[in-house]
């Protein structure tokens, strides 16, 4: 090969070839989209309207730059990157070529999701990848027959035809000649130029209409709109298909322990602490109110605070002065708080799933697999809330198509579902809007005629951090002042604590305000994950990974939970049940309520109790208070508590109630 000087000229030319081919290919992406909403409009809901649908092409538009860049790719390298090397004109055809079967796929793949979105209401998914499982000839046979395979090949191969002459003429088009300017410094200057827009443009395409990973949009922050169909329209069929792939790798990493039907009912027997003899796993998990109440409070808010871990509370991190608001709630008479809490795992969604469903993380995207959705499992909260009397909501602050929240929570017994694209907002990131307008829209719907039970999930104390905190009276100066030396000047670091103090001062400020409301109200908060941000480098176990649980309101005192008590997001149904539930309820829960002195909490790796706190595969704990007299849980009871827990979670979820296959 012969290594030759840069033709600025031929550069410039092919990098106007490559700009053809993404503005066609994005062209052809917005075409599709709109074609897409046209020929499905039946399945638009009644709500939806012209802004909706014009924010759904303005955001299938961003993404689909991401999709195009993606696409153009490889003929940048093969044909303006070799250019620079090889005289081969030649090579510009490998961009025809290219794009040709860039637009025939996208033609075939825009003719599918019609029908596939009738059969599945979304734009491709994970079983895309079963296909190979099933009865494949009984597949076919349904495509030829019901949804009329022949014509659809031939206006797909009709429509690619049509494109690719398109294509061909668009890149026959002219081009121009890269300028000489009469000055050397000056050439050299606009050359600079040309490569540093072109290094941000790149940028620009990559996240997706934005400059910053704080506004960038992917398949699972897309769905903006309360419209299915427009959610769904937003995903051109590359991001359809990147979205079924991870989908599928999530589903197939998933593992659970090696155990059989006879090991599975000692298990179950262990967890319901006496003898059952049953095939249904649901009747290990039957409990009975003890106590109760004859006054439930009419309106029950469960909020799941976004990383909000329990170290701001404790009395070493005092000056920083970033969780007063919840301090002031858990100082209330009315109050009752447990500080050995662990999450059910390590994200966001794994917290949800383990209070929604009662179940523990056992390695399962329980949300993704079919058991989910055939009925909600018989430890899940919201039925058992709807079986007192009270209506059933679930308000997230962020897009509804976020890890299929909203399907998995109807699925899973709630009456409704909220997201940002459901009320007002102007101020947020990628994940959501800011918690002001979560909590605004949740009071604006509390109906005082009838009892409700209201979830909210919060998505403000996240990174990209966006808030404007100086706007809503943040002082870097006093949390500055409470860190060590080495933080005190990071702008940054000072930038987090003050996400944690904005999120504190909504929550304290919604209690206060539906208290007021609401007299007859009860609160419950807890944190989704832990495990974010911290001051030391490395902290010891509890302060990194221990969330709070508190109680506050209507019937609450502080020996509603006694003292040395421990737990996950898995004890939070039964607690709730046995403070809102008359005597002698009968319900069902895998963990056990904290009001009895439930004293052992566990989740994906670790395991707490009063005192203490280790990791789940090892030895290895730490004494986290230093009251004396508590002593760690044997081993043998660790392993038990562990094992069972994620045994009958992992059963239930895969394979159903039943203990025989």
């Amino acid at each position: 090969m012969i290594i030759r000087l840069v033709n600025w000229d031929e550069f410039y030319s092919e990098l106007q070839q490559d700009c053809k081919l993404f503005i066609f290919i994005l062209g052809v992406f917005c075409l599709f989209r709109v074609g897409f909403i046209a020929v499905m409009h039946s399945f638009l809901s009644e709500a939806a309207t012209i802004s909706d649908i014009a924010a759904a092409l303005y955001y299938g538009f961003r993404i689909s730059l991401k999709s195009a860049g993606l696409m153009v790719l490889m003929p940048l390298v093969c044909c303006t990157g070799l250019r620079l090397f090889l005289p081969w004109k030649r090579l510009s055809h490998i961009r025809l070529y290219l794009g040709a079967v860039y637009v025939t796929l996208l033609s075939f793949l825009f003719h599918a999701r019609i029908p596939y979105y009738q059969e599945f209401r979304m734009a491709f998914n994970q079983l895309l990848f079963n296909t190979l499982n099933d009865d494949v000839s009984a597949i076919v046979h349904t495509v030829i027959e019901q949804y009329n395979l022949p014509v659809r090949v031939l206006l797909a191969s009709a429509t690619a035809f049509l494109l690719c002459r398109l294509l061909r003429r668009w890149l026959a088009s002219k081009t121009y000649s890269f300028p000489r300017l009469s000055k050397w410094y000056h050439n050299i200057a606009l050359r600079a130029a040309l490569l540093v827009a072109i290094y941000y443009l790149t940028i620009f395409i990559r996240f997706g209409g934005s400059m910053t990973f704080a506004h960038n949009i992917d398949w699972e922050n897309s769905g903006i709109t309360k419209d299915q169909l427009l959610n769904e329209a937003i995903l051109d069929d590359v991001q359809a298909l990147y979205r079924a792939y991870i989908l599928h790798e999530r589903v197939s990493a998933s593992t659970g322990l090696d155990m059989d039907p006879g090991r599975l009912a000692d298990y179950g027997g262990y967890m319901a602490g006496h003898t059952v003899k049953s095939a249904n796993l649901d009747d290990f998990l039957r409990k009975t109110v003890v106590g109760g109440t004859d006054a439930p409070p009419r309106q029950v808010f469960l909020i799941i605070a976004e990383s909000y871990a329990n170290w701001p509370l404790l009395p070493q991190y005092s000056n920083l002065n970033i969780a007063n608001g919840l301090k002031g709630i858990i100082a209330q008479d009315e109050a009752a708080y447990v500080p050995n809490f662990l999450p059910n795992g390590m994200s966001t969604i794994s917290g949800v799933m383990g209070v929604v469903t009662g179940l523990a993380e056992a390695n399962l995207y329980l949300n993704y697999l079919p058991e989910s959705y055939k009925e909600p499992y018989a430890t899940a909260l919201a039925p058992q809330m709807k079986r007192l009397g009270y209506s059933a909501d679930f308000w997230y602050a962020g897009p509804n198509s976020w890890e299929k929240v909203r399907d998995f929570t109807l699925a899973q017994g709630f009456d409704s579902f909220y997201g940002m694209g459901d009320y007002d907002s102007t101020g947020g990131n990628v994940w959501g809007c800011d918690d002001y307008y979560l909590y605004e829209a949740v009071l604006g719907h509390v109906k005082s005629d009838r009892p409700g039970f209201h979830v909210i999930l919060t998505v403000s104390n996240h990174s990209p951090y966006t808030v404007d905190l100086a706007r809503e009276g943040f002082d870097p100066g006093i949390v500055a002042a409470g860190l060590p030396e080495k933080l005190r000047n990071d702008p940054e670091f000072i930038k987090k604590l003050g996400h944690f103090w904005y999120a504190d001062k909504m929550l304290a400020q919604f209690v206060k305000e539906a208290r007021r409301q609401y007299p007859d109200s009860l609160f419950v908060i807890v944190g989704d994950h832990a495990d974010r941000v911290n001051i030391e480098t490395n902290p010891p176990l509890f302060e990194r990974y221990a969330i709070p649980f508190v109680v506050y309101g209507k019937g609450i005192s502080k020996e509603s939970l006694p003292e040395q008590t421990a737990g996950s997001h898995i004890n939070v149904t039964p607690t709730l049940l046995e403070l809102v539930a008359p005597s002698g309820f009968e319900y069902y829960s895998l963990g056990h309520s904290l009001t009895k002195g439930n004293d052992f909490g566990m989740n994906y790796g670790f395991w707490i109790s009063p005192g203490h706190i280790g990791k789940a595969e090892s030895e290895y704990s730490e004494n986290h208070l230093t009251k004396s007299g508590l002593i760690p849980p044997a081993q043998d009871k660790i392993r038990q508590e562990i094992d069972s827990a994620r045994a009958i979670s992992w059963w239930r979820i895969k394979y159903g109630k039943q203990l025989k296959l």
